[in-house]
């Protein structure tokens, strides 16, 4: 896969990127290498090889969902300049 001159000035219009015509050809040239360079990563024998989310293997840290904490809503609430019915009062911001 390769792309032309009309094909980079596409890309930056729906990048919104403004490109100079005197940045064009040096782009159409970047974009190829840059496309050449991810087809040779196709070569590559990836058979029995998992898919990694890091090159590190660790294991997410699990604990027990339990509530901890809970039913303090009148303490919360004691700080708050306004409150009703354990809920915050603030000005409306919005007309």
């Amino acid at each position: 896969m390769s792309v032309d001159k009309d094909t980079v000035r596409r890309i930056a219009k729906l990048a919104r990127l403004a490109l100079e015509e005197e940045r064009v050809e040096p782009m159409v040239q970047e974009l190829n290498g840059i496309l050449n360079w991810v087809e040779q990563l196709k070569e590559v024998n990836v058979d029995g090889v998992p898919p990694l989310t890091s090159v590190v293997e660790h294991g997410l840290k699990m604990r027990d969902d339990v509530v901890t904490d809970g039913n303090v809503a009148d303490a919360l609430m004691v700080n708050a300049p306004g409150g009703e019915d354990h809920f915050f009062v603030v000005p409306k911001m919005v007309e």
